[in-house]
């Protein structure tokens, strides 16, 4: 397995020496805003994962490795060159063998994380069940490999173009724990609140605590940790949301299927917001790092116990 993961030399020293690590996807980088917004804004997600205490560790493939720990000429690279495929859990083997290379979802650098001994992992917004699920079927392969790989997920809850309500029914029948960081219900992503209770937990002492036993009492995978989006940077629910249903009755007469649907909603809902939630989902990727870094420092204190 080793010679199919190539660790940056922070990432392995940081490990050897048991400091914190968080993981962190690179489908943003080749997958988000254009170029060099999207590598500033990977940039910007490290440093604050290492002003929190930690050592960032993007992922991503390069010629058949798995690299964990992305240097900067790696992310520019990734920002830069077009066409590099996405890569989920389901692909890693072949995208692998093929010599790649390959950016990450979530689904995929948990998976690579957990190989490595990474720990905790920081997205804005996981994958979950899409709107219309019950005709299309359409449900992210996040919340199977949650079941899967036993990681912290910190992120703001599930992104908003989907269904929320069935994204949390998935994860409670999968017994995917969830812990509202200094939250009382499951964030929205652009949103700070979305009418679904969760656990309450104030302190990251306690939540480290809270997740360590849950690996030891029930072997279990994937905890999530969630926090909402900056209370100045959020966005109306409900403007939302009736942007995002106007978009799902758009693309269903478009013919718009498959891969293609979380962009076409993602960029309708640009267009509503005329870009607000372009800074809005800058907002949460950065805290949500932020947050990430200081719950890696509280787990890492917790094992030195």
């Amino acid at each position: 397995m080793e010679d199919l993961l190539r660790l940056s030399d922070e990432v392995a020293a940081a490990l050897a020496d048991h400091r914190p690590v968080v993981a962190l996807e690179s489908s943003l980088i080749a997958h988000g805003p254009p170029y060099p917004m999207n590598v500033e804004i990977a940039t910007a997600i490290e440093k604050a994962v290492r002003d929190a205490g930690a050592v960032p560790a993007t992922i991503g493939i390069i010629d058949g490795r798995i690299v964990i720990g992305l240097d900067e000429a790696e992310v520019a690279r990734f920002g830069e060159q077009r066409g590099i495929p996405k890569v989920s859990a389901r692909d890693l083997g072949r995208v692998v063998a093929s010599g790649g290379p390959g950016a990450t979802t979530v689904a995929s650098t948990i998976v690579a994380a957990e190989l490595a001994g990474i720990r905790v992992f920081s997205t804005a917004g996981i994958g979950g069940v899409h709107r219309g699920a019950e005709e299309s079927f359409d449900i992210s392969p996040d919340l199977l490999q949650f079941t899967r790989t036993r990681i912290t997920v910190v992120c703001a809850g599930a992104k908003s173009i989907l269904d929320l309500n069935r994204t949390a029914e998935y994860l409670e029948t999968a017994g995917v724990p969830i812990l509202g960081y200094r939250c009382d219900e499951l964030p929205a992503f652009y949103a700070r609140t979305s009418g679904i209770p969760v656990p309450r937990v104030d302190d990251l002492t306690e939540a480290a605590r809270a997740v360590d036993l849950h690996w030891q009492l029930t072997n279990g995978g994937t905890v999530l940790l969630t926090a909402p989006i900056n209370e100045e940077d959020a966005l109306d629910g409900a403007e939302i949301d009736a942007a995002i249903e106007a978009a799902v009755a758009e693309a269903k007469q478009a013919g718009v299927t498959g891969n293609a649907v979380s962009p076409f909603l993602m960029k309708a809902v640009g267009t509503a917001t005329k870009g607000r939630s372009g800074a809005a989902t800058r907002s949460v990727l950065i805290s949500t790092a932020a947050l990430a870094g200081e719950f890696a420092v509280a787990m890492t204190a917790l094992r030195a116990e």
